[in-house]
């Protein structure tokens, strides 16, 4: 029997563990205003990004969900593995929403309602509609970047992620102000992860 293959046994203990996510930085970095109410900030290390896209990958079920208004070929952390997804919302609650808080003062953290790898390839997933998020904050991580096209695009804020770097995320207000669209693929395969932080509960029982 051959020796399990080392990358994998490093992926296995990087996503699982939740390990390497984070420079050593720790929440060092910079928060950009990078356009209206947009805003970005270091949130993964590369090397973590690429473990995560295999691990996506490796578990496979990117399909858009028949109920989901704005479908995508996505799978969520929590299909991965549930572990992860609850240490990205104990990360991101402790490191993440604090520098969020700098720019929005009055914003409450309730957790995330999801976080997910979403995929777009030729002759698959091309594009996204154009369309707002139900959550109190959105995000997107950019996982990789060996792709064209598929820029992320707000048109009311003329702003675009063509030059975020691989591992940070750009965050904006969900709902109303901030209706977003991904431009067509022309090559490559691109991947992202979008997080939806959980409306306050009172606006939920409204």
């Amino acid at each position: 029997m051959s020796d399990p293959v080392p990358d994998a046994i490093d992926d296995l203990e990087r996503v699982l563990g939740y390990r390497d996510a984070v420079d050593d930085a720790g929440d060092g970095g910079a928060v950009d205003l990078v356009g209206p109410e947009l805003v970005q900030l270091p949130c993964w290390t590369p090397r973590f990004c690429q473990a995560l896209i295999r691990a996506a990958e490796a578990v496979g079920g990117f399909a858009p969900d028949p109920d989901d208004p704005v479908p995508g070929h996505e799978v969520s952390l929590a299909t991965i593995s549930p572990a992860l997804f609850g240490a990205v919302q104990d990360d991101f609650g402790r490191r993440i929403w604090p520098r969020l808080r700098e720019v929005w003062p009055h914003i409450d953290y309730h957790g995330i309602r999801d976080v997910f790898v979403i995929r777009y390839t030729l002759g698959e997933q091309e594009t996204l509609r154009l369309h707002h998020d139900v959550a109190q904050v959105s995000a997107s991580i950019k996982l990789s970047d060996q792709h064209e096209g598929a820029e992320l695009w707000f048109p009311r804020q003329r702003v675009d992620n063509v030059s975020q770097p691989v591992g940070s995320m750009l965050a904006w207000p969900s709902l109303v102000t901030h209706p977003h669209e991904v431009r067509p693929l022309r090559s490559g395969v691109k991947y992202g992860a979008t997080v939806w932080f959980e409306l306050p509960g009172d606006v939920l029982m409204a």
